[in-house]
């Protein structure tokens, strides 16, 4: 029986998803004229939230629907590869302050690295 043949239920799918987006540290949702209207990607976002991870939409020339909005948006291939070096910088930096605070018996939250992600991707992106 294939995967789709297992998946029969929403809920199922759901639950499917959701293990996915456990394997994830960030989202990048692709948003076409096709998804722009699913109920899966707010879904989707509405998980990836939930687990402070960065996310960016990438939508080239579609009209977003305003919630996605609230997140940097892409709209070009030298979009993503800002989006790609940005993601690097973000990387390194928790990782830097993650060796810092084992050292020094402090927390780094990863909702801080989030946000320095969103600023510096904005920034870059004229948002």
């Amino acid at each position: 029986m294939s995967l789709i043949q297992n998946l029969i239920t929403g809920e199922d799918i759901a639950a499917h998803v959701r293990k996915e987006l456990d394997k994830c540290t960030q989202l990048l949702a692709v948003v076409s004229d096709a998804t722009k209207a699913s109920w899966w990607v707010p879904w989707e976002i509405g998980v990836a939230t939930e687990k402070d991870f960065p996310l960016a939409t990438f939508g080239g020339n579609i009209e977003l629907p305003d919630y996605l909005k609230k997140w940097p948006y892409l709209k070009s291939t030298s979009d993503l590869d800002i989006y790609a070096e940005t993601s690097k910088e973000a990387a390194k930096r928790v990782l830097t302050a993650s060796n810092e605070s084992a050292s020094s018996g402090t927390t780094v939250f990863r909702v801080d690295a989030t946000r320095h992600f969103y600023k510096t991707l904005r920034a870059k992106l004229g948002q």
